[in-house]
Protein backbone atom coordinates (compact mmCIF):
# COMPACT_ATOMS: atom_id res chain seq x y z
CA UNK A 1 0.00 0.00 0.00
CA UNK A 2 1.32 3.28 -0.75
CA UNK A 3 2.43 5.77 1.85
CA UNK A 4 -1.05 8.12 0.53
CA UNK A 5 -2.72 5.37 0.30
CA UNK A 6 -2.13 4.63 3.96
CA UNK A 7 -2.47 7.59 5.45
CA UNK A 8 -6.44 8.05 3.22
CA UNK A 9 -7.01 5.21 5.47
CA UNK A 10 -6.25 6.78 8.71
CA UNK A 11 -7.75 9.70 7.97
CA UNK A 12 -10.82 7.89 7.28
CA UNK A 13 -10.58 6.11 10.48
CA UNK A 14 -9.82 9.07 12.67
CA UNK A 15 -12.43 10.85 11.25
CA UNK A 16 -14.91 7.74 12.83
CA UNK A 17 -13.37 7.99 15.60
CA UNK A 18 -13.65 11.84 16.21
CA UNK A 19 -17.20 11.89 15.75
CA UNK A 20 -17.58 8.75 17.80
CA UNK A 21 -16.29 10.05 21.33
CA UNK A 22 -14.95 13.01 23.15
CA UNK A 23 -12.74 11.78 25.27
CA UNK A 24 -9.62 9.29 23.46
CA UNK A 25 -7.98 6.71 24.92
CA UNK A 26 -4.43 6.32 24.59
CA UNK A 27 -1.76 8.10 23.05
CA UNK A 28 -0.16 9.05 19.49
CA UNK A 29 1.06 5.57 17.80
CA UNK A 30 5.13 5.31 18.09
CA UNK A 31 6.90 6.41 14.21
CA UNK A 32 9.35 3.20 14.63
CA UNK A 33 12.98 3.28 13.39
CA UNK A 34 13.93 4.95 16.78
CA UNK A 35 17.14 4.14 19.10
CA UNK A 36 17.67 3.60 22.85
CA UNK A 37 18.32 6.95 24.56
CA UNK A 38 18.52 9.19 21.53
CA UNK A 39 15.00 8.38 19.99
CA UNK A 40 14.94 9.63 16.16
CA UNK A 41 17.51 12.37 17.10
CA UNK A 42 19.90 10.61 14.77
CA UNK A 43 17.06 11.11 11.31
CA UNK A 44 16.73 14.85 12.52
CA UNK A 45 20.64 15.32 12.38
CA UNK A 46 21.21 16.21 8.87
CA UNK A 47 19.58 18.93 6.29
CA UNK A 48 18.10 16.33 3.78
CA UNK A 49 17.66 13.10 6.35
CA UNK A 50 15.18 15.61 8.38
CA UNK A 51 13.39 16.20 5.44
CA UNK A 52 13.07 12.56 4.08
CA UNK A 53 12.19 11.82 7.34
CA UNK A 54 9.13 14.18 7.94
CA UNK A 55 7.90 13.26 4.57
CA UNK A 56 8.31 8.86 5.79
CA UNK A 57 6.11 9.31 9.30
CA UNK A 58 2.91 10.48 6.99
CA UNK A 59 2.83 6.66 6.28
CA UNK A 60 2.04 6.36 10.02
CA UNK A 61 -1.37 8.28 10.55
CA UNK A 62 -2.81 12.02 10.72
CA UNK A 63 -1.41 11.89 14.51
CA UNK A 64 1.84 10.25 15.50
CA UNK A 65 4.62 10.68 17.74
CA UNK A 66 7.95 10.33 17.39
CA UNK A 67 11.45 10.13 20.34
CA UNK A 68 13.97 12.75 20.55
CA UNK A 69 15.82 11.42 23.29
CA UNK A 70 13.82 11.29 26.22
CA UNK A 71 10.76 13.73 24.83
CA UNK A 72 8.08 12.87 23.26
CA UNK A 73 6.94 15.22 19.83
CA UNK A 74 3.90 14.71 18.41
CA UNK A 75 3.44 14.81 14.52
CA UNK A 76 0.13 16.30 13.16
CA UNK A 77 0.08 15.20 9.41
CA UNK A 78 -3.89 15.56 8.72
CA UNK A 79 -4.24 18.73 6.82
CA UNK A 80 -7.52 18.74 8.50
CA UNK A 81 -6.27 18.61 12.06
CA UNK A 82 -3.68 20.72 11.24
CA UNK A 83 -6.48 23.49 10.48
CA UNK A 84 -8.15 22.46 13.56
CA UNK A 85 -5.21 23.31 15.35
CA UNK A 86 -5.01 26.70 13.86
CA UNK A 87 -7.69 27.96 13.83
CA UNK A 88 -10.90 26.99 16.21
CA UNK A 89 -7.88 25.19 18.51
CA UNK A 90 -5.43 28.13 18.39
CA UNK A 91 -6.36 29.07 21.72
CA UNK A 92 -5.16 26.29 23.28
CA UNK A 93 -1.34 25.78 21.92
CA UNK A 94 1.61 28.20 22.12
CA UNK A 95 3.84 28.69 19.85
CA UNK A 96 6.14 25.84 20.85
CA UNK A 97 9.97 24.86 20.83
CA UNK A 98 11.36 27.04 17.57
CA UNK A 99 9.35 29.84 18.42
CA UNK A 100 11.31 29.65 21.76
CA UNK A 101 14.26 29.38 20.85
CA UNK A 102 14.10 32.00 18.56
CA UNK A 103 13.83 34.39 21.10
CA UNK A 104 17.52 34.82 20.41
CA UNK A 105 15.78 37.89 17.54
CA UNK A 106 14.15 39.14 20.74
CA UNK A 107 11.58 37.78 23.43
CA UNK A 108 8.71 40.27 22.86
CA UNK A 109 8.45 40.80 19.05
CA UNK A 110 5.25 39.79 17.40
CA UNK A 111 5.99 36.42 15.88
CA UNK A 112 7.09 35.22 19.13
CA UNK A 113 4.67 36.65 21.56
CA UNK A 114 2.08 34.99 22.63
CA UNK A 115 -1.75 36.05 23.96
CA UNK A 116 -3.14 39.00 24.21
CA UNK A 117 0.00 40.79 23.75
CA UNK A 118 0.34 39.65 20.45
CA UNK A 119 -2.81 40.44 19.62
CA UNK A 120 -2.16 43.87 20.86
CA UNK A 121 0.89 44.40 18.85
CA UNK A 122 -0.74 42.93 15.78
CA UNK A 123 -3.34 45.33 15.50
CA UNK A 124 -0.91 47.98 15.89
CA UNK A 125 1.23 46.92 12.87
CA UNK A 126 -1.41 45.47 10.72
CA UNK A 127 -1.65 49.00 8.78
CA UNK A 128 1.27 48.84 7.83
CA UNK A 129 0.61 45.27 5.89
CA UNK A 130 -2.84 46.16 4.22
CA UNK A 131 -3.35 45.30 0.67
CA UNK A 132 -3.42 49.25 -0.63
CA UNK A 133 -0.28 49.79 1.83
CA UNK A 134 1.52 46.83 0.04
CA UNK A 135 0.75 48.10 -3.52
CA UNK A 136 2.55 51.28 -2.29
CA UNK A 137 5.22 49.62 -1.41
CA UNK A 138 5.56 48.59 -5.55
CA UNK A 139 7.76 51.78 -6.18
CA UNK A 140 10.28 51.69 -3.46
CA UNK A 141 10.70 47.72 -4.24
CA UNK A 142 11.50 48.27 -7.59
CA UNK A 143 14.15 50.79 -7.05
CA UNK A 144 15.79 48.80 -4.28
CA UNK A 145 16.08 45.79 -6.95
CA UNK A 146 17.26 47.15 -9.99
CA UNK A 147 20.83 48.46 -8.66
CA UNK A 148 21.40 44.61 -7.61
CA UNK A 149 20.16 43.23 -10.89
CA UNK A 150 21.96 45.77 -13.04
CA UNK A 151 24.98 45.19 -11.12
CA UNK A 152 25.25 41.27 -12.23
CA UNK A 153 28.40 40.41 -14.61
CA UNK A 154 26.86 38.74 -17.84
CA UNK A 155 28.37 35.44 -17.71
CA UNK A 156 29.76 35.05 -14.35
CA UNK A 157 28.69 32.61 -11.68
CA UNK A 158 26.99 33.93 -8.87
CA UNK A 159 25.99 32.19 -5.52
CA UNK A 160 21.94 32.72 -5.83
CA UNK A 161 20.50 32.35 -2.22
CA UNK A 162 23.09 34.71 -1.42
CA UNK A 163 21.96 36.97 -3.98
CA UNK A 164 18.47 36.42 -3.27
CA UNK A 165 18.86 36.88 0.36
CA UNK A 166 20.82 40.20 0.37
CA UNK A 167 17.80 41.14 -2.61
CA UNK A 168 15.15 40.77 -0.47
CA UNK A 169 16.76 41.72 2.77
CA UNK A 170 16.87 44.93 0.86
CA UNK A 171 13.46 44.69 0.26
CA UNK A 172 12.63 44.38 3.37
CA UNK A 173 14.79 47.63 4.91
CA UNK A 174 13.97 50.11 2.02
CA UNK A 175 10.23 49.66 2.53
CA UNK A 176 9.40 49.04 6.02
CA UNK A 177 12.48 50.56 7.66
CA UNK A 178 13.62 53.44 5.07
CA UNK A 179 16.79 52.24 5.33
CA UNK A 180 19.41 51.05 2.80
CA UNK A 181 22.63 49.70 4.07
CA UNK A 182 25.42 49.24 2.10
CA UNK A 183 26.61 45.67 0.74
CA UNK A 184 29.11 45.05 4.09
CA UNK A 185 27.01 46.16 6.68
CA UNK A 186 24.52 44.42 4.41
CA UNK A 187 26.40 41.40 4.23
CA UNK A 188 26.83 41.84 8.30
CA UNK A 189 22.77 41.58 8.76
CA UNK A 190 22.40 38.60 6.38
CA UNK A 191 25.40 36.21 7.96
CA UNK A 192 23.75 37.73 11.92
CA UNK A 193 20.10 36.85 10.72
CA UNK A 194 21.34 33.24 9.17
CA UNK A 195 23.47 32.48 12.22
CA UNK A 196 20.25 33.08 14.49
CA UNK A 197 18.54 30.75 12.28
CA UNK A 198 20.74 28.32 12.21
CA UNK A 199 21.38 27.91 16.28
CA UNK A 200 17.24 27.80 16.72
CA UNK A 201 16.56 24.96 14.64
CA UNK A 202 19.35 22.93 16.02
CA UNK A 203 18.52 24.18 19.64
CA UNK A 204 14.66 22.55 18.91
CA UNK A 205 15.83 19.67 17.60
CA UNK A 206 18.35 18.50 20.86
CA UNK A 207 17.48 16.23 23.63
CA UNK A 208 17.77 18.46 26.13
CA UNK A 209 18.13 22.53 26.43
CA UNK A 210 21.38 22.22 28.71
CA UNK A 211 23.91 22.59 25.45
CA UNK A 212 22.59 25.47 25.04
CA UNK A 213 23.19 27.21 28.02
CA UNK A 214 27.29 25.93 28.38
CA UNK A 215 30.09 28.54 26.65
CA UNK A 216 30.41 26.62 23.99
CA UNK A 217 31.89 27.85 20.88
CA UNK A 218 28.68 27.97 18.58
CA UNK A 219 26.44 29.49 21.44
CA UNK A 220 29.35 32.61 21.95
CA UNK A 221 28.52 32.70 17.99
CA UNK A 222 25.10 32.74 18.29
CA UNK A 223 24.84 35.09 20.97
CA UNK A 224 27.64 37.68 19.14
CA UNK A 225 25.36 37.58 15.95
CA UNK A 226 22.10 38.71 17.96
CA UNK A 227 24.17 41.43 19.37
CA UNK A 228 25.37 42.58 16.06
CA UNK A 229 22.03 42.08 14.32
CA UNK A 230 20.89 44.23 17.05
CA UNK A 231 22.90 47.25 17.15
CA UNK A 232 22.78 47.43 13.12
CA UNK A 233 19.08 47.89 13.93
CA UNK A 234 19.47 50.09 16.53
CA UNK A 235 21.34 52.72 14.32
CA UNK A 236 18.00 52.75 12.17
CA UNK A 237 15.96 53.44 15.41
CA UNK A 238 18.68 55.94 16.25
CA UNK A 239 18.10 57.62 12.83
CA UNK A 240 14.28 57.96 13.14
CA UNK A 241 14.65 59.28 16.19
CA UNK A 242 16.80 62.37 15.05
CA UNK A 243 14.89 63.37 12.04
CA UNK A 244 11.11 61.68 13.10
CA UNK A 245 9.33 64.34 10.56
CA UNK A 246 11.43 62.29 7.78
CA UNK A 247 9.88 59.19 7.98
CA UNK A 248 6.34 57.27 7.75
CA UNK A 249 7.52 53.75 7.91
CA UNK A 250 6.99 51.13 10.13
CA UNK A 251 9.85 51.96 12.64
CA UNK A 252 7.87 55.68 13.09
CA UNK A 253 4.49 53.89 13.85
CA UNK A 254 6.14 51.66 16.39
CA UNK A 255 7.96 54.79 17.62
CA UNK A 256 5.09 56.74 17.54
CA UNK A 257 2.46 53.93 19.41
CA UNK A 258 1.08 54.06 22.89
CA UNK A 259 -0.13 50.96 24.81
CA UNK A 260 -3.61 51.00 26.68
CA UNK A 261 -2.15 52.99 29.74
CA UNK A 262 -0.68 55.79 27.18
CA UNK A 263 3.06 54.85 27.69
CA UNK A 264 5.56 54.71 24.46
CA UNK A 265 6.76 50.89 23.95
CA UNK A 266 9.50 50.37 25.36
CA UNK A 267 12.97 50.56 23.15
CA UNK A 268 14.01 46.89 23.41
CA UNK A 269 10.41 45.82 22.21
CA UNK A 270 10.89 48.52 19.87
CA UNK A 271 13.94 47.21 18.70
CA UNK A 272 13.55 43.42 18.84
CA UNK A 273 10.26 43.89 16.52
CA UNK A 274 12.20 45.76 13.93
CA UNK A 275 14.77 42.70 14.25
CA UNK A 276 12.24 39.73 13.94
CA UNK A 277 10.45 41.54 11.33
CA UNK A 278 13.96 41.79 9.38
CA UNK A 279 14.79 38.32 9.96
CA UNK A 280 11.24 37.12 8.88
CA UNK A 281 10.81 39.34 6.16
CA UNK A 282 13.92 38.29 4.25
CA UNK A 283 14.07 34.47 5.13
CA UNK A 284 11.12 33.02 3.13
CA UNK A 285 11.17 35.12 0.25
CA UNK A 286 14.51 34.74 -0.44
CA UNK A 287 14.52 30.82 -0.54
CA UNK A 288 11.76 30.80 -2.08
CA UNK A 289 13.12 32.99 -5.02
CA UNK A 290 16.32 30.99 -5.06
CA UNK A 291 14.23 27.54 -5.83
CA UNK A 292 11.98 29.19 -8.25
CA UNK A 293 14.69 30.32 -10.92
CA UNK A 294 16.36 26.89 -10.29
CA UNK A 295 13.02 25.19 -11.45
CA UNK A 296 13.34 27.72 -14.45
CA UNK A 297 17.19 26.68 -15.46
CA UNK A 298 15.69 23.06 -15.31
CA UNK A 299 12.64 24.22 -17.21
CA UNK A 300 13.63 26.26 -20.52
CA UNK A 301 9.72 26.04 -21.45
CA UNK A 302 8.73 28.01 -18.23
CA UNK A 303 11.74 30.03 -17.95
CA UNK A 304 10.25 30.96 -21.96
CA UNK A 305 6.40 31.40 -20.99
CA UNK A 306 7.62 33.54 -18.09
CA UNK A 307 9.86 36.00 -20.29
CA UNK A 308 7.02 36.22 -22.91
CA UNK A 309 4.64 37.62 -19.99
CA UNK A 310 6.85 40.16 -18.90
CA UNK A 311 7.92 41.65 -22.28
CA UNK A 312 3.73 41.30 -23.02
CA UNK A 313 3.08 43.59 -20.33
CA UNK A 314 5.80 45.48 -19.12
CA UNK A 315 8.21 45.73 -21.86
CA UNK A 316 10.22 48.71 -21.95
CA UNK A 317 7.66 50.42 -19.06
CA UNK A 318 8.56 50.80 -15.54
CA UNK A 319 7.35 48.43 -13.63
CA UNK A 320 4.52 49.68 -11.42
CA UNK A 321 1.85 48.02 -8.80
CA UNK A 322 -0.58 48.14 -11.62
CA UNK A 323 1.29 45.32 -13.90
CA UNK A 324 1.28 42.86 -10.92
CA UNK A 325 -2.41 42.18 -11.95
CA UNK A 326 -1.35 41.34 -15.45
CA UNK A 327 1.29 38.92 -14.73
CA UNK A 328 -0.41 35.69 -13.63
CA UNK A 329 1.82 33.24 -14.41
CA UNK A 330 4.26 34.85 -12.60
CA UNK A 331 2.29 34.40 -9.52
CA UNK A 332 1.94 30.84 -10.36
CA UNK A 333 5.32 30.16 -10.74
CA UNK A 334 6.07 32.15 -6.84
CA UNK A 335 2.78 29.96 -5.69
CA UNK A 336 4.32 26.67 -7.27
CA UNK A 337 8.07 27.15 -5.67
CA UNK A 338 6.33 28.40 -1.91
CA UNK A 339 4.56 24.82 -2.70
CA UNK A 340 7.08 22.53 -3.36
CA UNK A 341 10.10 23.72 -1.15
CA UNK A 342 7.65 24.67 1.91
CA UNK A 343 9.49 25.05 5.57
CA UNK A 344 9.88 21.94 6.39
CA UNK A 345 9.65 22.26 10.59
CA UNK A 346 6.52 24.37 12.28
CA UNK A 347 5.80 23.71 16.53
CA UNK A 348 3.43 24.59 19.11
CA UNK A 349 3.16 23.34 22.44
CA UNK A 350 -0.32 22.08 23.93
CA UNK A 351 -1.07 24.75 26.46
CA UNK A 352 -3.74 22.48 28.55
CA UNK A 353 -4.84 18.88 28.01
CA UNK A 354 -6.97 19.16 24.16
CA UNK A 355 -8.52 16.97 21.81
CA UNK A 356 -6.70 16.41 18.52
CA UNK A 357 -8.91 14.34 16.34
CA UNK A 358 -8.42 10.76 17.87
CA UNK A 359 -6.32 11.71 21.00
CA UNK A 360 -6.38 13.99 23.97
CA UNK A 361 -2.84 15.58 23.95
CA UNK A 362 -1.75 16.04 27.54
CA UNK A 363 -0.55 20.02 28.85
CA UNK A 364 3.08 20.15 27.05
CA UNK A 365 3.08 18.06 24.90
CA UNK A 366 5.30 19.58 21.86
CA UNK A 367 3.74 19.21 18.45
CA UNK A 368 5.25 19.54 14.96
CA UNK A 369 3.82 19.53 11.29
CA UNK A 370 5.62 20.06 8.13
CA UNK A 371 4.32 21.91 5.35
CA UNK A 372 7.19 20.50 2.83
CA UNK A 373 5.85 16.80 3.33
CA UNK A 374 2.50 17.58 3.53
CA UNK A 375 2.83 19.96 -0.22
CA UNK A 376 4.53 16.70 -1.77
CA UNK A 377 1.48 14.38 -0.69
CA UNK A 378 0.09 12.41 -3.69
CA UNK A 379 -3.16 11.99 -2.56
CA UNK A 380 -3.67 15.75 -2.17
CA UNK A 381 -1.17 17.24 -5.18
CA UNK A 382 -1.10 15.10 -8.50
CA UNK A 383 2.28 14.20 -9.69
CA UNK A 384 3.24 16.04 -6.21
CA UNK A 385 7.06 16.48 -6.91
CA UNK A 386 6.46 17.63 -10.44
CA UNK A 387 7.35 21.42 -10.61
CA UNK A 388 3.81 22.65 -12.06
CA UNK A 389 2.99 26.23 -11.58
CA UNK A 390 -0.12 25.23 -13.93
CA UNK A 391 -2.02 22.95 -11.20
CA UNK A 392 -2.77 26.54 -9.84
CA UNK A 393 -5.01 27.52 -12.92
CA UNK A 394 -8.93 28.57 -11.48
CA UNK A 395 -9.96 25.93 -13.93
CA UNK A 396 -7.67 22.48 -12.32
CA UNK A 397 -8.69 21.03 -9.44
CA UNK A 398 -7.28 22.59 -6.07
CA UNK A 399 -6.14 20.85 -2.67
CA UNK A 400 -8.34 20.77 -0.37
CA UNK A 401 -8.81 23.29 2.98
CA UNK A 402 -5.42 22.80 4.83
CA UNK A 403 -3.76 21.13 2.59
CA UNK A 404 -1.45 24.54 0.96
CA UNK A 405 0.00 26.46 4.42
CA UNK A 406 3.20 28.21 3.51
CA UNK A 407 2.04 31.00 5.21
CA UNK A 408 -0.10 29.39 7.86
CA UNK A 409 -3.40 29.87 9.08
CA UNK A 410 -5.64 31.90 11.28
CA UNK A 411 -4.77 34.34 13.86
CA UNK A 412 -1.12 33.10 14.00
CA UNK A 413 -0.88 33.08 10.22
CA UNK A 414 2.13 35.61 9.10
CA UNK A 415 1.53 39.55 9.02
CA UNK A 416 3.32 39.64 5.86
CA UNK A 417 2.21 37.33 3.51
CA UNK A 418 1.08 39.47 1.25
CA UNK A 419 3.96 41.64 1.41
CA UNK A 420 6.21 38.55 0.67
CA UNK A 421 3.92 37.37 -2.28
CA UNK A 422 4.73 41.43 -4.08
CA UNK A 423 7.85 41.21 -3.47
CA UNK A 424 8.39 38.17 -4.44
CA UNK A 425 6.45 38.43 -8.03
CA UNK A 426 8.24 42.12 -7.70
CA UNK A 427 11.58 40.64 -7.95
CA UNK A 428 11.13 38.03 -10.08
CA UNK A 429 9.68 40.02 -12.99
CA UNK A 430 12.42 42.43 -12.92
CA UNK A 431 14.59 39.56 -13.16
CA UNK A 432 13.17 37.71 -16.23
CA UNK A 433 13.43 41.11 -17.95
CA UNK A 434 16.97 41.55 -18.04
CA UNK A 435 18.10 38.04 -17.71
CA UNK A 436 18.48 34.16 -18.08
CA UNK A 437 19.71 32.43 -15.20
CA UNK A 438 21.84 29.35 -16.39
CA UNK A 439 22.47 26.47 -13.91
CA UNK A 440 26.15 25.72 -13.04
CA UNK A 441 27.19 21.94 -13.05
CA UNK A 442 26.27 19.84 -9.73
CA UNK A 443 23.85 18.37 -7.66
CA UNK A 444 20.83 20.49 -5.62
CA UNK A 445 20.03 19.46 -2.90
CA UNK A 446 17.09 20.45 -0.56
CA UNK A 447 18.21 20.81 3.32
CA UNK A 448 15.87 21.25 6.28
CA UNK A 449 17.31 24.38 7.94
CA UNK A 450 14.69 27.18 9.38
CA UNK A 451 13.11 26.60 5.56
CA UNK A 452 13.58 25.18 3.00
CA UNK A 453 17.32 25.62 1.57
CA UNK A 454 19.48 24.32 -1.67
CA UNK A 455 22.39 22.87 -0.54
CA UNK A 456 24.21 24.89 -2.79
CA UNK A 457 23.14 26.92 -6.04
CA UNK A 458 25.19 28.50 -8.39
CA UNK A 459 24.00 30.23 -11.61
CA UNK A 460 25.22 32.52 -14.16
CA UNK A 461 23.12 35.04 -15.68
CA UNK A 462 23.40 36.30 -19.07
CA UNK A 463 21.51 38.90 -20.97
CA UNK A 464 18.46 38.41 -22.67
CA UNK A 465 18.47 39.02 -26.49
CA UNK A 466 14.81 40.42 -27.34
Amino acid sequence: MRPGQLLARHRKEDSVISRSTHSAPGIPPLVPGGFPLVGHAFSLAGGSRRLGFMESVRAHGPIVRFKVGPRDVVVVNSPELIHEMLTTLADEFSKGLLFEKLKLFGKDALPIAEGKPHLRRRRLMQPAFHRQQIAGYVDTMRETVQPYVAAWDGGTSLDLKTEMQLIAQSVVMSALFSATPPRDPAYTILNSVDTVFRTAIKRALLPSSVLERLPTRSNRKAQAASSALRAEVADIIAEHRAHPDAYDDIVSLLLTARDESGEALPDDEILSEIVALLAAGSETTAVTLAWLFHELGRNPDLERRLHEEVDSVIGGDVLTADHLGQLPYTGRLVQESLRLYAPWLVTRQAISDVQLGAFTLPAGSDVIWSAYALHRDPDLYPDPLRFDPDRWLPERPQPPKGAFIPFGFGKRMCIGDMFALTEASVITALIALKWKLKPELGAVKALGEITTHPSQLRMIPHPRDR
